[in-house]
């Protein structure tokens, strides 16, 4: 749950004061919006009995069933309610991570509308898929530990489609958007850090030895994803920049997402320095001043969570998860083929979902602030508030 105001913060810090407020009230809206549509119906959508492969039925709605009995299907020791409030977590931070993207220019009730809309039409199906006992992309043997293909490539890729749709803010390119506050966007990402270690850790569902090692290795892709990113920005730029090893952070920590429960300690800081490198080559030479995505999003979690899937392929062992499978090193190279497949397929399904959705939105209730409500920031012009009372 922390992660979540964490990246509140870590998102607030680095837009212009006049859109701090309602920058951080993108995640922590999703809180509690998220958490009442999860228990009403995502999760029954997203874990019980599957329909075909595709998605689930509607026999947990209401948490109908769900008690604190454990669920032999997904964890057996401990109880059913703690796992569906676990995965709650997942869906709630999801869509949040999407706002980086169109920061400082959307409406807010077209974002609590396209919200309910993507979890129910992205997130939910994917997380069936890929999770669910029956998924068709758990059943082709596709590998996700902690949700590098169902929470960092569906936002990623879905943040950059709304960026594109949405467009560059006034003034992109020609006027300074510099962030308003670094420290708040560091303590975000300190937080983020260290709520990680529930986001994959725990996705062991117990207190062990893979626990332990998906601790370890979401540390060391962390901690090598900073190192990263921050050399990559000193050579280019010829500083060190804070933001910099921030941002490589939150990339390392993507990157190991999908393979913390699957790969070695020693695969964990080469994964990070993967999802450093990229990420960093993503938003500084291909994303940033072409397409106005505020905060990098697609550059962190969509090119961070396509580098963690696809390096699962290649450094996974079941010498670390009997219940994982061998990748490319261990001597199955069709390991890599099916996480490509997936990356691929779910990818393609957020955008053209995501698309669609902003679409229709647009259509019924427009998608962005005028620009005169831009101009005034959206911590007024949406919310009659201000972060600051100078």
């Amino acid at each position: 749950m922390l992660m979540t105001p964490a990246l509140g913060f870590f998102y607030g810090g680095l837009v212009r004061q006049k859109n701090a407020l309602s920058t951080i009230m993108h995640s922590f809206f999703m809180l509690g919006f998220v958490s009442v549509i999860w228990a009403l119906v995502g999760y029954s959508l997203a874990f019980s009995p599957t329909i075909g492969g595709f998605i689930g039925g509607l026999s947990w709605v209401g948490l109908n069933g769900v008690g604190v009995e454990p669920n032999p299907d997904y964890a057996a020791t401990i109880p059913h309610q703690a796992f569906m409030v676990f995965q709650m977590m997942f869906a709630v931070i999801t869509p949040a991570l999407i706002s980086g993207a169109f920061a400082e220019r959307k409406r807010f009730k077209a974002f609590v509308i396209f919200s309910l809309f993507w979890l129910l039409l992205v997130y939910v199906p994917v997380a069936h898929w890929v999770w669910g006992v029956g998924g068709w992309i758990r059943t082709m043997g596709a590998l996700d530990f902690a949700g590098g293909t169902v929470v960092h490539i569906t936002s990623g890729v879905s943040a950059l489609v709304c960026a594109l749709v949405l467009g560059k803010r006034t003034g992109y390119g020609s006027e300074p958007m510099e962030p308003h506050n670094a420290t708040l966007s560091i303590l975000g990402t300190g937080m983020l850090w260290f709520g990680w270690f529930g986001f994959n850790a725990g996705s062991s569902l117990g207190s062990g030895a893979l626990a332990a090692s998906a601790f370890v290795n979401t540390h060391l892709g962390a901690s090598m994803g900073a190192i990263t990113w921050m050399t990559a920005s000193w050579i280019r730029h010829r500083r060190p920049s804070v933001l910099g090893a921030s941002a490589g952070a939150v990339a390392g920590l993507v990157g190991i997402t999908p393979a913390a429960g699957f790969v070695t300690p020693l695969a964990a800081i080469i994964i990070g320095f993967l999802a450093g490198v990229g990420c960093f080559m993503a938003v500084e030479m291909l994303v940033r001043g072409r397409v106005d995505d505020s905060l990098d999003v697609f550059g962190v979690h969509g090119v961070g969570g396509i580098i963690g899937a696809i390096a699962t392929g290649i450094f996974a062992t079941k010498s670390i998860n009997e219940f994982g499978a061998d990748g490319l090193l261990y001597g199955n190279p069709g390991q890599l083929v099916t996480q490509i497949i997936a990356v691929v397929v779910v990818a393609a399904y957020a955008a053209l979902i995501t698309w669609g959705l902003l679409f229709i939105i647009n259509a019924i209730v427009g998608i962005r602030v005028s620009p005169e409500e831009e101009a005034r920031g959206l911590d007024a012009s949406q919310h009659g508030e201000t972060a600051y009372q100078i």
